[in-house]
């Protein structure tokens, strides 16, 4: 039996992947073997001696403390692509309503009284007139899953698309649409784009990725949207872009005190992945990979330890959370030598490894008592 804690609601749909094998709680203080969470704030949370495993129903992690996570041996999962449709729709709506004055005429509209209202908005409207965006050029920053699926649908309506992704992978890459140019310098997109909306994570390397050197690159008039986290974008700069006419709107889905109710600014409040549709995907993918981890052992979409997988089809299975350093396989074959192994796969991500060994015979406790005492190693499972 496993014991799951939810930190955040999360769909029905998700949690009845789980099965009759575990129980579900909302208390913080129970020992328990994994968490599915969304935004909760885990940063002052004491995590349980027995928990395992930490599953984000989202893409986001900045809510999680992976490193403190990453030293107890606690695999951090995120659902990528699971609310990216939810997503690009919102930035696509963003784009719309940057270039249509929809939110000015709506707010007008509503002043409006007296019998003779449709001829005041025959007479007012002029006042809220926009541009299409057809014909117009999008520069996409970051091309992982929401991005592709931007760049795709700007191309369908009609957009010139450029984009800049120095991680760019094989399968993103042969899901971009033909017409989306890809370049080698992001300052290619920031000249030439009408409008920029940036996809990459929160990072010290990508934080104040839109800053006033950037901005200065940029068409006067351009437009920014921010659908990804609030940092990403420089507050004081972006708000002297819109003072000076270099940016025409910013549209930001994480407004904060400095950017709500300031001229120029569309403040959304966090709705990227806020559809039914998009809530039932990330709880269903974060269900199914912390069953996987804890019922197998197998790992994907981890944010700490590397994607490692193998078919359960043997008698035992051990799995060792270590840290990347050599010689560290042969410790454990050496440890083994009494078990036969069948199987077994070694992955590194940075700092950290995970090995996960098949033997055609039980592992006892003892033998993984053994490798825990080994100085590399972090965490032993034994899974069959």
């Amino acid at each position: 039996m496993y014991n799951i804690l939810t930190l955040n609601k999360i769909a029905a749909c998700g949690l009845d992947r789980l099965g009759d094998n575990y129980t579900v709680t909302d208390d913080v203080t129970a020992d328990v073997d994994g968490i599915i969470l969304r935004s909760y704030k885990m940063h002052d949370m004491e995590l349980p001696q027995s928990l395992k495993a930490v599953a984000r129903a989202g893409a986001g992690t900045n809510n999680i403390p992976i490193d403190k996570c990453s030293e107890k041996g606690i695999v951090v999962f995120n659902t990528p692509g699971a609310n990216a449709n939810a997503v690009k729709e919102l930035v696509i709506a963003g784009m719309l309503i940057a270039s249509r004055d929809i939110i000015g005429g709506n707010t007008w509209a509503n002043t409006l009284t007296g019998d003779d209202a449709a001829k005041q908005v025959e007479k007012g409207k002029s006042n809220f007139a926009g541009c299409e965006i057809k014909g117009k050029t999008l520069g996409v920053i970051g091309l992982g899953a929401i991005g592709i699926l931007v760049a795709n649908a700007a191309v369908a309506l009609g957009m010139d698309v450029i984009g800049y992704d120095p991680y760019l992978s094989v399968g993103n890459a042969l899901q971009l649409n033909r017409h989306v140019h890809c370049v080698h310098d992001p300052n290619e997109v920031y000249k030439a784009a009408d409008y920029v909306t940036i996809h990459v994570p929160l990072l010290d390397s990508t934080k104040d990725t839109i800053n006033k050197d950037t901005l200065a690159i940029m068409k006067d008039g351009v437009v920014i949207l921010n659908f990804a986290r609030g940092g990403l974008v420089n507050n004081d700069d972006i708000k002297a872009a819109i003072a000076s006419g270099k940016v025409k709107k910013y549209v930001v889905d994480f407004p904060d005190s400095e950017t709500i109710n300031q001229p120029g600014i569309i403040a959304i409040p966090h709705l990227g992945a806020s559809t039914e549709e998009s809530e039932d995907n990330c709880a269903k993918m974060a269900a199914d990979e912390i069953k996987d981890y804890l019922e197998n052992g197998n790992i994907t979409n981890s944010v700490n330890f590397p994607n490692c997988s193998l078919p359960v089809d043997k008698v035992g299975r051990i799995t060792v959370i270590h840290k990347n350093e050599p010689n560290v396989i042969a410790k454990f074959t050496d440890v083994l030598k009494e078990v036969n192994i069948s199987d077994m796969i070694n992955k590194s991500k940075g700092d950290y490894a995970y090995t996960i060994i098949n033997t055609d015979h039980t592992v006892t406790e003892e033998t993984a008592k053994k490798l825990e005492e080994l100085d590399s190693v972090i965490a032993v499972r034994i899974i069959k």
